[in-house]
């Protein structure tokens, strides 16, 4: 197979701002709160409710994915396809809750990320277009995208007028990775030759 570009592959690990009640991320009993019960409880029963940030957000490359359809070159020269494809790239948390919806703790995150780093958050984005493809005699061909990625992390604050399953405060760790603006990602064509199999079938 040939690749014309490598692509790389940074994940940063979460970073956890430690407080006098720190929220752990599942429930060990009863009567401790998971975090996203916590997060739902945010500007909805809570005095207050803050997200602090952990540092600028990181880039890095998503994973490299084929987009569109293969194309099949069944003659002996090279031939160039167009390629028409869509792909959209969605947000992930370590919560595994929408910053998309309307509520308390998505706008709050959503308010702070803007305020502090100076654009939106993006919680969806689709890129489209058309790439051509050049493939060499009896060689199938594709195009492989790798979106471009921001993750950020911090601790939301949350502060109750009564004891919340035994305390006032609680801090929930979070970190929520999603597609960055100002760019349509890595984009490639990639090659390889057909199998014998794919031969045969060609007209």
């Amino acid at each position: 197979m040939r690749k014309r570009w490598t692509i790389p592959a940074a994940m940063i690990a979460a970073s956890l701002m430690t407080g006098l009640f720190p929220a752990p991320a599942h429930a060990d009993h009863e009567d401790t709160p998971t975090s996203r019960q916590l997060l739902e409880a945010c500007d909805n029963g809570t005095d207050a409710c803050v997200f602090h940030p952990d540092g600028r957000p990181e880039y890095f490359a998503g994973p490299a994915d084929q987009v569109g359809r293969a194309v099949y070159n069944c003659t002996g020269r090279e031939q160039r396809f167009e390629v028409s494809w869509s792909d959209t790239t969605t947000e992930t948390n370590s919560v595994g809750v929408s910053m998309g919806v309307e509520y308390g703790y998505a706008e709050v995150f959503r308010a702070t990320f803007k305020a502090t780093y100076g654009h939106e958050w993006s919680s969806s984005h689709t890129e489209s277009q058309t790439t051509y493809v050049f493939t060499g005699p009896y060689e199938v061909g594709w195009v492989e995208r790798a979106p471009r990625m921001e993750q950020v992390s911090g601790t939301y604050e949350l502060r109750f007028p009564d004891r919340y399953y035994g305390h006032y405060i609680w801090y929930v760790p979070f970190e929520a990775t999603g597609p960055a603006p100002g760019g349509e990602g890595a984009i490639a064509q990639q090659t390889r030759p057909m199998t014998q199999t794919e031969r045969n079938e060609c007209p």
